[in-house]
């Protein structure tokens, strides 16, 4: 057991170490560097997140995956790639919050739904100031808005009605997805190449913060509910 948790804290170290050379490899734009490195983070959560978890559960899994293939498609940074950038990383969002509505069990919607009503007007009131949105990413964009401020949404009204430890790192996750949906869309949508070596570390920072951040709350609600079932 001991053993195992050395390897957790090994992989753990090695997982933020990656993550500061590719938020500089960002800064610099160094593209090999980006190209092995990106993808690598949410592949070597995956492996964490096996060692550390008890129930191994396949949804957390395949959202990794997404956001690995997500990671690449964001690299070359052409109307194409962002567009299946933003089509795989809306199926890794729903599954994402798939896997929060098991685990958290809510039973009561409406403080859900007040929760979620003023992340959807702050990023619709950005989505209708925004001119540069081609087409082919319209409707898909209204539903990366409408999942991420529900993602928001469950997170903080689950804080609000019970301030546990998972309910606690849920809403610093949601938090961070956030910052880093409202990061991306600035830089993809908003302010088109300008400021590219400020939005692209800032966005791979929050990433790595908000998906280790995910990790630790998928692994804290499991191990609750099975002391629970216990």
């Amino acid at each position: 057991m001991q053993n195992k948790k050395n390897i957790i804290t090994i992989l753990t170290v090695c997982y933020f170490v990656i993550a500061f050379f590719e938020v500089l490899a960002e800064y610099i734009i160094e593209k090999p560097l980006i190209c092995s490195l990106k993808p690598t983070m949410p592949l070597l959560l995956i492996v964490i997140y096996y060692l550390d978890s008890e129930r191994k559960n396949v949804f957390f899994i395949l959202a990794l995956l997404l956001s690995s293939l997500t990671n690449l498609l964001f690299i070359p940074n052409t109307p194409t790639c962002l567009f299946y950038a933003v089509l795989v990383f809306t199926l890794h969002r729903i599954i994402s919050i798939y896997l929060i509505f098991s685990l958290q069990k809510v039973i009561d919607y409406i403080p859900v739904i007040i929760a979620t009503s003023p992340f959807l007007l702050i990023f619709f009131y950005l989505f209708s100031e925004t001119a540069e949105i081609p087409q082919n990413s319209f409707y898909i964009l209204i539903a990366q808005n409408i999942l991420i401020s529900l993602f928001a949404g469950v997170a903080l009204s689950s804080y609000v009605m019970n301030d546990n430890k998972q309910n606690s790192i849920l809403l610093i996750s949601a938090l961070l997805f956030v910052m880093l949906q409202f990061v991306i869309f600035i830089e993809k949508y908003f302010l088109v190449n300008e400021f590219e070596q400020l939005f692209r570390p800032m966005a791979m920072t929050l990433n790595a913060l908000a998906f280790f951040s995910f990790y630790k709350y998928v692994v804290s609600a499991e191990q609750s509910n099975n002391n629970g079932s216990a």
